[in-house]
């Protein structure tokens, strides 16, 4: 098979972010407001229909150190003993949304509700200076053996941070719309969902098997329940037996095994990410191994998108230490179809076992009350009745995805946002039934 042709984001500052959001320009010259509207005409191309449905934002002050510092307890929360697992988590006010019991499981995930105030001044990207930052520069493997201390501090703190970005881009977007209602159904909401994830090498998922053997040795034996609920998974394809439990973004984990994360849409308004983290763990019988950081060994994230404009899939590729920001189904309905969201999904190197990925995500969504209305939602948008590619025209028709057998597939996949929404849904009968239509009963896709 052919590799994803790689999408460089549109990179947007974030000095630009916040100027573009205060719209602080009237002070500019004339050759600097002239640069700004080109600025936000490039954010909605790339956030609108004919785009990708994504960009990222560099040079966010200080993040980089919480994003270093961070995203390498995601490997090590996950490889934990439960026993102490549960407790850490207990003690920051952490929880899971996928089943840490399960040894077979692709991705392990730990999660906090992050509640904001209501205007930009409670989010900014403020770090508290302490003298742990400076490990930023040590060998993460040489982290002393406190180094859970601030764990719950620095996922909320960096979580803050995404608030802030997804927030300032709503009311770009909306400026460029017309009206508030992106900032505001985000303002109304005042809660995110912020996730730390753990994307398991093969050799964790070993060393998983093994621990979970040596717990179930130590059990009464004979119980004939003891394996329902596990899953079944052989070089090619993982099938799961038992569906337990909802999760708020629809495909967490992969199900076959050249991915990760299957391919499926964030319902939400913006999902912010930061660019990956790897891990080339080192292992020896003695010991699970000591966390190396490398680059990306393909130099770009491992997040795909599929482009229905091109009917291609693409590799996305980001600057290091930027975050990404890409558009939900949310955003898509409250837009009336000026922004477009994003199908993707995240793969797995497949000559590089013991490479695992680490990443931080922000959901932002709106209030669970919210109301959708879909009577003035452009028909001729085809994501309202499939996966499309925006708004056609007679000189730009819409891209069958039938003429593309890997894109064909994927669609199979994936349940038409036509059958999940409804007009005067609210955006929780709207969350539970997409979740029901991927995973529930019939569900298109397995849940693991």
């Amino acid at each position: 098979m052919a590799e994803a042709e790689i999408l460089e984001l549109y990179e947007l500052p974030y000095s630009d972010l916040k100027l573009l959001c205060l719209d602080n320009t009237c002070s500019s010259s004339t050759e600097e407001i002239k640069r700004f509207e080109t600025v936000r005409t490039s954010v909605m191309e790339n956030l609108g229909p004919g785009g990708p449905g994504l960009l990222s934002i560099t040079s966010v002050p200080n993040a980089s150190i919480h994003r270093r510092n961070l995203l390498p307890l995601a490997r090590k929360l996950a490889l934990l003993n439960p026993d102490d697992r549960k407790r850490l988590l207990k003690e920051h006010h952490l929880g899971s949304d996928v089943s840490l019991k399960n040894p077979e499981r692709n991705v392990s995930s730990f999660a906090m509700q992050l509640r904001y105030k209501q205007g930009l001044e409670s989010t900014q990207c403020k770090f508290s200076s302490r003298a742990d930052d400076n490990v930023k520069d040590q060998d993460l493997g040489q982290l002393p053996d406190n180094e859970f201390k601030n764990l719950g501090n620095m996922f909320k703190e960096l979580g803050f941070c995404m608030i802030e970005l997804g927030l300032c881009l709503a009311r770009i977007c909306d400026k460029a719309i017309g009206g508030q209602e992106l900032e505001q159904s985000l303002l109304e909401s005042s809660v995110a969902k912020g996730r730390l994830i753990h994307y398991h090498s093969t050799l964790d998922s070993v060393v998983l098997k093994e621990a979970g053997r040596k717990g179930r040795s130590s059990k009464k034996k004979g119980n004939p329940k003891s394996d329902q609920g596990q899953c079944i998974r052989s070089e090619k394809q993982t099938e799961c037996t038992n569906v337990d439990g909802d999760s708020d973004e629809a495909g967490i984990s992969g199900t076959h095994s050249n991915l990760w994360q299957q391919w499926h849409y964030d319902y939400g308004v913006f999902t912010v990410l930061t660019d990956p983290f790897f891990i080339l763990p080192y292992y020896s019988s003695e010991s699970r191994g000591s966390d190396q950081g490398c680059p990306s060994p393909g130099g770009h994230t491992y997040l795909q998108i599929l482009d229905p404009n091109k009917n291609k899939v693409r590799m996305v590729k980001s600057s290091p230490e930027s975050f990404i920001i890409q558009v939900g189904e949310s955003a898509d309905i409250l837009s009336k179809g000026k922004l477009r969201s994003t199908l993707h999904c995240v793969c797995r190197p497949t000559k590089l076992e013991n490479l695992s990925r680490e990443t931080f995500v922000v959901f932002l969504q709106p209030a669970w009350n919210k109301t959708f209305s879909i009577s003035d939602y452009p028909t001729e948008n085809c994501n309202l009745s499939g996966q499309g590619s925006g708004a056609p025209d007679e000189e730009n028709p819409p891209v069958k995805l039938g003429a593309n057998k890997l894109a064909e597939a994927i669609q199979k996949m994936i349940p038409p946002l036509s059958s999940r929404l409804n007009d005067g849904m609210t955006f929780a009968e709207f969350s539970h039934e997409t979740t029901r239509q991927y995973y529930g009963g019939g569900g298109l896709q397995p849940n693991r």
